[in-house]
């Protein structure tokens, strides 16, 4: 739709230079912004568990996979951003949108269900991981008192509950546009916290040396781990760097927050080296000299699993940081939920003064804040059953992996390769097709061993498992 004047409530007009050309107000996003979206988006709970992740691939495998993934998932975000503007040069503002345009069929219901699936997954997960960090703060406190040898036992569901009232607030944040600060917060924040358990692990490191405990193929087989564990490790552990780096799901999202001029995807593309090769220093870091401080017996998240315990005032402020990180992340993953069960149903209902009536509420110095009771009902729904879902599955390593498995492939890496060749209507059967095509299919074989261990994972854990009694 486009929008040439618009008439104003006082029979005037208003400025054009305030919209775009769908009609929308202006974007005012930057590199600098878009880059803080990806980062937060890239860099969350992921990073905690990849010196586990190495300790089961080992000096070889680890880093390989760690780079491999990483250039995977910048290579396909550079097909992904040329797809925001459709064929006719409109724009997309959804993943669901660029797929319609460029592939149709029913690949869409295809793509809605692997995107939606996924980013309720993630939100989970992100209850799951604040939670654990909330639970690390009080034990860290704990053992500094009574002892390294104290139990100190807690259990995750009330920080899971705080975490959701949080949520229930800030999700009346309107739309994406609007998460620009709280993005940037959280990025400071991941930041800090990888900082710090990059500092713990070479403070340990210089005084004790590099672990004995490390080899080059990762954790080894005998009394306490057999062949098939060892396997299934390896399995769960791809699907962790998986759901380390992933933020396809969201990157049209995040692009159609992009300023206009020049072109929304060079600025994408840059925000997406910047965010990817910042994330991919991070991750190699954490991932290998925490495998070097750990060595085999690396906890899966380092900084609430207690490879730490002094100085303890140092692991509550990391945890702090992850919680604040995470309280932003959740944020940014759920918000195309929202806005896709919003604009269903004003379609679905257009009549409807409940769904469709917005007030607004002068919050300064905020300014004006859009306010709708179907939003307050709604998000405040979505964020208690993602609640409910966390305290029933309080399963960290088990569960990111999965996440990790069932997203890859096809959101990292199906979708924007099928769109890049229609797009660019490569010949099928010419070399660019079938290299394309043999790298989805690597990466589908990988999404499907990673996704096996990480399933065989979370079934010892509930063989164990009591209902809503999850203890740290």
């Amino acid at each position: 739709m486009e929008r040439s004047l618009s008439v104003s409530m006082g029979g005037g007009f208003d400025d054009t230079s305030k919209f775009d050309d769908d009609g929308r107000p202006k974007r005012t996003g930057t590199v600098l912004t878009t880059s803080a979206h990806i980062i937060t988006a890239v860099i969350g709970s992921g990073v905690l568990s990849l010196a586990w992740a190495t300790a089961q691939l080992g000096w070889i495998a680890g880093p390989v996979a760690l780079v491999a993934f990483s250039v995977i998932t910048w290579f396909t975000s550079l097909l992904l951003a040329d797809c925001y503007r459709a064929p006719d040069g409109s724009r997309n503002y959804t993943y669901m949108d660029a797929v319609r345009s460029h592939l149709g069929g029913m690949k869409v219901q295809l793509c809605g269900i692997a995107q939606y699936s996924n980013l309720v997954g993630i939100t989970i997960g992100y209850a799951i991981t604040t939670s654990i960090s909330m639970v690390a703060i009080k034990r860290s406190n704990c053992f500094h008192k009574h002892g390294h040898a104290a139990g100190c036992h807690e259990s995750n569901n009330p920080f899971i509950i705080i975490f959701g009232i949080f949520q229930i607030i800030l999700s009346q944040i309107p739309n994406f546009h609007k998460l620009s600060f709280l993005s940037l917060i959280a990025a400071v924040m991941s930041f800090a916290y990888s900082f710090i358990g990059l500092g713990l692990s070479i403070a340990k490191i210089a005084n004790d040396g590099v672990s004995g405990n490390t080899s080059l193929t990762g954790t080894r087989i005998g009394k306490e781990l057999s062949g098939t564990d060892k396997m299934w490790n390896t399995f769960s552990a791809l699907g962790d760097i998986a759901f380390a780096y992933a933020f396809s799901t969201v990157l049209i999202e995040i692009q159609d927050t992009l300023k206009s001029h020049p072109r929304e995807n060079q600025y994408m593309k840059r925000a997406s080296c910047i965010g990817i090769s910042v994330s991919t220093i991070f991750y190699m870091l954490c991932g290998l000299i925490g495998y070097a401080a750990f060595g085999n017996k690396a906890p899966g998240n380092f900084l609430t699993g207690f490879g730490f315990y002094e100085p303890f005032w140092l692991v509550d402020f990391a945890n702090v940081c992850i919680v604040v990180h995470l309280v932003g992340a959740y944020q940014v993953f759920c918000q195309p939920i929202f806005a896709f069960v919003e604009g269903w149903s004003k379609q679905k209902w257009p009549e409807s003064k409940f769904i469709t009536r917005e007030y607004m509420i002068n919050l300064s110095p905020l300014g004006l804040f859009p306010f709708s009771f179907y939003r307050l009902v709604w998000r405040t729904a979505y964020v208690i059953f993602t609640t409910i879902l966390a305290m029933l599955f309080p399963f960290f390593n088990d569960f990111v992996g999965l996440l990790g498995a069932a997203s890859f492939w096809p959101l990292t890496v199906y979708f924007p390769i099928q769109m890049y060749i229609a797009q660019a209507r490569i010949p099928k059967y010419s070399f660019t097709w079938i290299w394309l095509k043999i790298l989805s299919l690597v990466c589908l074989i990988i999404s499907l061993l990673a996704a096996a261990g990480s399933v065989q994972g979370l079934i010892k854990s509930l063989q164990k498992f009591q209902l809503f009694k999850s203890e740290s």
